[in-house]
């Protein structure tokens, strides 16, 4: 759907007055919608779908792909209404059955991670990284409270879901281990297929080792699963005028809810896991963009990301929910995530793909200076 000057506008102006729009489009709200003032302008930061801000107060996030295949947002957005460190939620747009907006509040002053989080590493800033941690837990513990829309929003993996708990072990399948290992060894697969050149060749005689990390997957013990954001990176972290709010729910864009182990219920290692590399990812950024001494980059890392899953471990404790977390899965689900961030390169945004090589370089030891 391509997005004309105008159009976002005038959209959100029918909303916010109740008009009810011609069939087949349809609008699943989830709270009053304010008239914006008049204007817009485009959200220009690198991103798969096209989001355009009406009156500085609503973002319209377009989905000029619509499908049919069921959205997470939606519902997770509704299961959130108590939950105050994400954009408000006002309404989904509907063609058919297939998703073409989401309309939400537009945080003032807001900056994406891949900008103030870059800003932090250039300074050697990591008080921001407790705050993360702690905002996922918050999330995390969300997500993990019952609501009209997921009254049951735990679940035991397969391994020791018994029948009489009332769980279908088909629905649950994707939420095992053996699924879990699966995912992580055809994202291996494809991103050993997708990455050329001397990239390529390289990763290439890494597989072993990165086999080596992805195999606790296979053997992982009972951890509980929940809803989770799915593609919880910095990017998805707004710094803005009251503080980091998490945005974005649309899942990760490599993997679809049909493939092994890609069901809504998860572990919360995934997520903790994805956002923990987004920090490694900020460094890479800082060296390339910013020309940030590589040592001291390392540093600033290992510190950010070791306060980070302070803070969040802490964050569960204190709520009484430590049992949320599996640490032996954080290391794989890092790895997997690499992985991904590679056939995202590859599919999506080519240019990127310096970042999840710098960080697996630096994993792998290939650089003193990095190494882990």
């Amino acid at each position: 759907m391509a997005v004309g000057e105008g159009v976002t506008g005038t959209v959100v102006r029918a909303l916010a007055e109740g008009v009810t729009p011609p069939r087949p489009f349809s609008v699943r709200a989830f709270r009053s919608l304010p008239t914006p003032p008049p204007g817009e302008r485009a959200i220009t930061v690198d991103q798969t779908n096209h989001s355009v801000i009406a009156g500085e107060s609503v973002v319209v996030k377009w989905f000029p792909r619509p499908s049919r295949a069921p959205h997470p947002a939606p519902d997770l957005l509704a299961h959130l209404s108590g939950f105050s460190r994400t954009a408000t939620p006002y309404a989904a747009v509907y063609w058919e059955d297939a998703l073409v907006a989401l309309v939400t509040a537009y945080l003032p002053e807001a900056r994406d991670g891949w900008e103030w989080c870059v800003d932090e590493a250039e300074a050697g800033r990591t008080a921001f990284a407790a705050e993360l941690g702690g905002l996922a837990a918050e999330l995390h513990l969300a997500m993990a409270t019952s609501s009209p829309v997921f009254p049951d929003p735990v679940r035991l993996s397969p391994a020791v879901q018994a029948p009489e708990a009332g769980h279908d072990p088909a629905r649950d399948a994707a939420g095992g281990a053996g699924a879990w290992a699966e995912r992580a060894e055809e994202a291996l697969r494809d991103a050993l297929s997708l990455t050329d050149g001397e990239d390529g060749a390289w990763l290439a005689s890494r597989a072993g080792e990165l086999r080596r990390e992805l195999a606790p997957l296979a053997t992982a013990g009972p951890t509980p699963l929940i809803r989770i954001h799915g593609d919880l990176h910095v990017g998805q972290i707004l710094q803005w005028r009251d503080g980091y709010a998490v945005v974005d729910f649309d899942g990760n864009p490599t993997v679809s809810s049909a493939a092994p182990g890609g069901g809504a219920f998860q572990p919360a290692a995934r997520d903790l896991a994805q956002l923990t590399t987004s920090v490694d990812h900020v460094g890479q950024v800082a060296i390339l963009r910013r020309n940030a001494d590589p040592g001291r980059i390392a540093e600033w890392v290992a510190a950010a990301r070791a306060a980070l899953v302070s803070a969040y471990v802490t964050g569960l404790a204190d709520a009484g929910r430590a049992d949320l977390l599996d640490r032996s899965l954080i290391r794989p689900f890092e790895i997997e995530q690499e992985c991904r961030e590679l056939i995202y390169a590859a599919r999506h945004l080519p240019r990127w793909r310096y970042a999840p090589m710098g960080v697996l370089r630096t994993w792998f030891g290939t650089d003193p200076a990095f190494t882990k």
